[in-house]
């Protein structure tokens, strides 16, 4: 384990980085932080992990990560990233047109429409359509080539319970919070808010609560990323709703052993990617 004082990398001591075309990479990159995750899909073990909190400018950061880390620039069988990007709507099935996809451009903030994306949700019932900005698509064209691009929420989806009543789903960053409320495989709200400290979060938690109407008895909020019970926010959480949980890493076959001394939340949402087609 390596750690600095905003970063943290784990890696398996027999990974061979020879191995790398039977892996899987999975890129998290969000507002203020990156983080990624290497899945050896034929011993079916995750062989490293690396966090980067409280990026002053993520993606240039993750540019330098990009040149000079070298498990980054490995021959991958597989790369998937998702990435925070204002500009996204979300699509009704009912109402998208994959064929008229610029017509989409009109909602995002920049007039240059650039590359537009989309993504099916069969099980909410709409489309993603989102837009990269420039820098970014820059620098994951450049180093990550073949990836391939989801937007932020789509591992917080594939995570998301079959439950009939309300989830809250949270997931954390050290300086922010994207925020998902799902119903009935609905999804009522999104949104990512920035916190300075729990003054902030408390705010932002109040918001939510007076204008979304939660029944705070009812529903049930699921954590992810950079919180746990010891912390001001989760105090806070925990001052308002009556069922908090830890959403963890997918249930499938894949052996974590690597992050046994870590709060298995932590990077649950990283590695929900590999669940994303």
């Amino acid at each position: 384990m390596n750690n600095s004082k905003n970063s943290i990398l784990l890696v398996d001591p027999e990974f061979d980085p020879h191995t790398a075309p039977d892996c899987n990479l999975l890129l998290k990159i969000t507002g203020d932080s990156f983080s990624y995750a290497v899945i050896d899909k034929n011993s079916r073990q995750l062989k490293a992990v690396f966090d980067q909190q409280d990026c002053e400018d993520t993606v240039k950061e993750l540019g330098l990560a990009l040149k000079n880390d070298s498990y980054l620039r490995l021959p991958f069988r597989e790369i998937k990233v998702s990435v925070y990007t204002p500009d996204t709507i979300a699509v009704p099935n009912r109402f998208f047109n994959a064929q008229d996809l610029s017509s989409y451009a009109n909602f995002f903030s920049e007039e240059a429409p650039g590359k537009l994306y989309t993504q099916p949700f069969a099980r909410f019932g709409f489309n993603s359509v989102f837009k990269l900005e420039q820098f970014a698509e820059d620098t994951l064209n450049t180093y990550l080539s073949g990836a391939a691009k989801y937007e932020q929420n789509a591992p917080v989806l594939a995570l998301a319970p079959t439950a009939e009543e309300s989830s809250l789903l949270l997931d954390f960053t050290a300086g922010s919070f994207n925020a998902l409320l799902l119903a009935k495989d609905k999804v009522l709200f999104q949104n990512n808010f920035q916190v300075e400290n729990t003054e902030e979060f408390t705010y932002y938690l109040l918001l939510l609560i007076q204008e979304l109407e939660l029944d705070t008895t009812a529903v049930s909020v699921l954590l992810s990323g950079i919180i746990h019970q010891e912390d001001d926010y989760y105090s806070c959480l925990n001052k308002y709703f009556h069922q908090i949980h830890f959403n963890l890493p997918p249930a499938d076959d894949i052996d974590h052993a690597i992050l046994e001394d870590m709060p298995a939340h932590y990077y649950s949402t990283l590695l929900a990617l590999d669940l994303c087609v």
